[in-house]
């Protein structure tokens, strides 16, 4: 397949459906497979990448019963501003492991965030001592990126792909 047809704004949801659920499966598998718990600022990226598959259903559901209703074009922009959220959060996150500015309070390893409960009194009333992974700290990484840097990299791609969809929709309207 062509990137012109990848590019297509009819077309570009399905893929942003595909590189959200693909995301997604990564990191639950890092979690399931990989014994990777997330911290806080890992199920942030998450959600996002849960409202771009969300996005992109809608999209793809739009676009079949009429893929040249204009709507495509709001949609990709709409999957372009929500990965560019995803890219910044991501990038957030990044900066919180290198220690460039604090995380949330949520972050420091030993809260839940559950109104005063923290993670030793839920683990005293479950019988098991948990305690949250701080988000300040880099589990897994790989070329010198942790996870929240691959995130960056790959939302930005997202975004920028996304754009370039909407541009060629553009052009494609000018032409005609």
């Amino acid at each position: 397949m062509n990137t012109s047809a990848i590019f297509n704004t009819s077309r570009w949801p399905l893929f942003a459906a595909l590189a959200s659920i693909a995301a997604l499966a990564i990191a639950h598998a890092f979690e399931h497979f990989g014994g990777l718990r997330p911290c806080a600022l890992c199920l942030r990226q998450r959600e996002v990448f849960w409202v771009a598959l969300g996005i992109a259903i809608l999209g793809v559901g739009l676009m079949r019963k009429r893929p040249d209703w204009p709507i495509g074009r709001g949609i990709t922009a709409l999957l372009g501003l929500t990965f560019l959220t995803g890219a910044i959060v991501a990038g957030y996150h990044a900066g919180v492991e290198w220690h460039f500015w604090p995380g949330p309070s949520t972050c420091s390893g030993g809260g839940s965030g559950l109104e005063g409960l923290d993670a030793a009194d839920l683990g005293a009333i479950l019988g098991t001592a948990t305690k949250a992974p701080a988000c300040d700290q880099i589990p897994w990484s790989f070329a010198g990126l942790s996870m929240a840097g691959w995130n960056v990299l790959y939302s930005l791609t997202l975004t920028i792909a996304s754009f370039v969809s909407l541009g060629r929709a553009k052009e494609r309207e000018i032409a005609t």
